[in-house]
């Protein structure tokens, strides 16, 4: 029995493969307003034309000044939710589901005149030379700010739901603001927010599920370890997640790695290397996980599935190079598939 081409279910969102698109930057706003263009629309109907369970639209700010940079897509304003709206109609005419990860860089918006953060330093774990990465220096948040960004995460959900999206996913990994949060090499508050590490992140997932339907699921990517030096470990991550999932958690999308450059601990460079932070979260939190990174191989794709090591895969750099990743990767692990009418001169 194949795995990848079976249907999954999670609260009220039903999938109809096990194959994810991974959020992606496309760097493509072309007026700097966070709206999605056609480049956008094209790009995201094109992996759901191309088979695809579930899209996970590329990180989208709840503010302008945390964007990483400034050709990237917004969900401040109620303006935009058009262009958003357009995009979910047509993925949902080809039986794709489609997601989009919210979330604020923090110290790592690029072109904000004035980056934010849970601190104004890094920390001292990084090496001095890494400790900034070429990023501005950021300013520590005030109280009433990190409540004012929380309230953000909020209406930027609720623009969501509005829009049409049949899931969202936070993005707490890679070193952007709730990963901050989280990481005591980046966080050195001595308030709340440095007390608790989960804070920050509790509360942003509260605030959004309060303006969600109750049968849809939240998803939260999550860096499970970190490589610079003196940076959290597995362990760490899923006692943080345990609170992620009393907050309201549904789902995990479990990656690694974030803030600074690796340190003695460098991340894998083979297929599959992140599969078992994924199985760790799954057997230990106990609630669905999606694995990511390098999973472009079809049997490897499979394998992760059919061993349980997770309940979804996610492809990314895979669908940049094929938009029609899902479908040539059923068709390789099953032997069958039911592309679109008019592609299966093609793909048979």
């Amino acid at each position: 029995m194949k795995t990848i081409d079976t249907p999954l279910k999670v609260k009220g969102l039903q999938l109809k493969n096990r194959i994810v698109m991974a959020p992606m930057c496309q760097y493509s706003v072309e007026k700097e307003d966070g709206i999605p263009n056609d480049w956008h629309f094209t790009h995201y109907v094109s992996r759901a034309i191309g088979g695809t369970g579930l899209i996970i639209m590329e990180m989208t700010s709840v503010t302008p000044e945390g964007r990483i940079t400034n050709q990237d897509l917004g969900l401040w304003d109620d303006n935009q939710i058009p262009a958003y709206k357009r995009i979910v109609s047509e993925v949902h005419k080809y039986g794709s589901k489609i997601g989009i990860q919210i979330a604020h860089a923090g110290r790592k918006a690029e072109d904000a005149a004035q980056p934010v953060g849970p601190s104004s330093l890094q920390g001292e774990a990084l090496p001095e030379e890494t400790k900034y990465g070429g990023l501005k220096h950021p300013r520590a948040l005030t109280i009433q700010e990190i409540k004012q960004t929380v309230e953000q995460y909020k209406s930027a959900a609720r623009r969501a739901v509005e829009a049409g999206f049949d899931t969202i996913e936070l993005h707490g990994a890679h070193g952007y603001l709730i990963h901050q949060f989280m990481s005591p090499s980046i966080n050195n508050r001595t308030d709340l927010y440095g007390k608790d590490f989960s804070s920050f992140g509790v509360e942003v997932i509260r605030s959004v599920k309060s303006v969600m339907p109750e049968d849809m699921p939240l998803i939260m990517r999550i860096s499970a370890i970190e490589y610079i030096n003196g940076g959290y470990d597995l362990e760490y991550s899923i006692r943080i997640a345990e609170k992620y999932k009393l907050a309201g958690v549904d789902m995990f999308h479990v990656s690694s790695g974030g803030e600074g450059v690796p340190g003695k601990l460098k991340p894998g460079n083979y297929p599959g290397y992140q599969v078992p932070f994924a199985r760790a979260f799954k057997e230990k939190i106990g609630l669905p996980v999606i694995a990511v990174g390098k999973l472009d191989n079809p049997q490897v794709a499979e394998a992760t599935l059919s061993n349980n090591d997770a309940n979804l895969i996610a492809v990314a750099r895979g669908m940049l190079n094929d938009p029609y990743w899902s479908l040539h990767a059923i068709k390789e692990v099953t032997q069958n598939v039911n592309p679109p009418f008019q592609y299966k001169r093609g793909i048979r």
